[in-house]
């Protein structure tokens, strides 16, 4: 499993010679109320193994949630079953605040 910054996330999604990654973000539904990354999909952690058929497995995933550790918790489980290109985004969403988008709210 690969370890992605903000910085090198905002830089993927910003090149469109490179294929989109699927946002995966394991969040609780009150903190995605707070702020999510457009075109993320949403997963409560504990609802990733119920839910695995709804993640690409065509597609690189980034794992995502407050600070990293959840993400890195749902993307060792998901390389354990099978899935491809798996990243988790260091420091979480709150880094993408704090290092991409100054904007984007905090919690």
């Amino acid at each position: 499993m690969d370890v992605l910054s903000a910085p090198q996330l905002a830089q993927w999604l910003a090149d469109p010679s490179r294929p989109a990654p699927q946002l995966l973000d394991v969040r609780e539904p009150w903190e995605i109320a707070q702020c999510v990354l457009p075109g993320s999909i949403t997963i409560p952690m504990g609802e990733v193994p119920a839910r695995i058929d709804q993640i690409d497995t065509e597609r690189p995933v980034v794992c995502i949630c407050h600070h990293g550790m959840r993400s890195l918790r749902v993307a060792m489980f998901l390389e354990s079953r099978g899935h491809g290109q798996v990243l988790n985004l260091d420091g979480g969403i709150d880094d993408w605040a704090r290092s991409v988008d100054p904007a984007f709210p905090t919690y």
